[in-house]
């Protein structure tokens, strides 16, 4: 192979680079003018963070801090993080960005649904867990600690607790993408997914055993919205089929280009 040849293969690959750089960077930008943004408010987004469990906490009953540093940087650190993920549309976006080009034109029409339908499942999963997981999970909590114990919760503890359960529940509803992803690439059939619905919903509850706290509230109120959101993946997944090529009436077969229309590829016996 010439010299040449070699830097003419070498130069999309260096440009593939500088655009990936590009994107990161300017993912890295949008986060820190988001943390930037939010840090004034790094109290506040504590606070409200924090509601859940100070309206079940015993009167007379607080928060507390165990760290020298922790009532300092444990609001700027669930600051940082929510700018993540309220970033989250925009990496997905430079991802998009960076693979679309590489794609045929049917799959960029259906990866960008894909990409937005999973950004607003992981906001809804959150969601549901601040709204409905921790106002029953910490009635729970509270009214269990045994006699003579005051629940008085360290402040980075519960962030972190927060922040896995947030984790847990935004990831388990994106079940509906993991579902038809399977069945577009033709990895598993819907039938075959269908077939095995028992053993997906034994699944749903061990990853809801896994993901939570040990106690029957949280496990269950992640393993049935795992369950619906699985059906709800196999109800839409009838509309993302796995490519097959298609056979022509000369015996020619049809393949797509990247232009999104069929070519014809002659086909030869043994």
């Amino acid at each position: 192979m010439s010299s040449d040849e070699t830097f003419e293969q070498e130069q999309p690959f260096v440009s593939h680079l500088v655009e990936l750089r590009d994107r990161l960077l300017r993912t890295i930008l949008v986060i820190f003018l988001l943390f930037f943004g939010l840090a004034f408010y790094a109290n506040e987004i504590y606070a409200y963070l924090a509601g859940p469990l100070l309206k079940h906490m015993p009167a007379g009953s607080q928060m507390i801090a165990i760290e020298v540093a922790s009532p300092f940087l444990t609001p700027f650190k669930l600051t940082l993080v929510l700018s993540v993920f309220l970033s989250a549309p925009f990496i997905l976006y430079q991802a998009w960005a960076f693979v679309a080009p590489g794609l045929y034109r049917h799959e960029r029409r259906l990866v960008l649904p894909l990409l937005v339908s999973s950004s607003i499942l992981f906001y809804a999963g959150i969601a549901f867990a601040y709204f409905v997981v921790f106002p029953l999970l910490f009635a729970f909590i509270t009214t269990t600690a045994p006699i003579g114990v005051t629940v008085m919760t360290d402040i980075s503890k519960y962030l972190d607790f927060v922040l896995t359960i947030f984790f847990a529940f935004g990831i388990s509803f994106e079940v509906p993408i993991f579902t038809i992803l399977l069945i577009w690439t033709g990895v598993m059939s819907r039938e075959s997914m269908i077939e095995k619905r028992p053993y997906i919903i034994v699944l749903a509850f061990v990853v809801g055993a896994v993901l939570t706290p040990p106690d029957p509230v949280s496990q269950t109120l992640l393993a049935v919205p795992i369950w619906i959101l699985f059906e709800l993946g196999l109800l839409f997944s009838r509309f993302f089929k796995p490519d097959e090529p298609k056979e022509a009436p000369s015996g020619l077969l049809m393949t797509t280009s990247d232009d999104g229309t069929d070519q014809h590829m002659e086909s030869h016996g043994d």
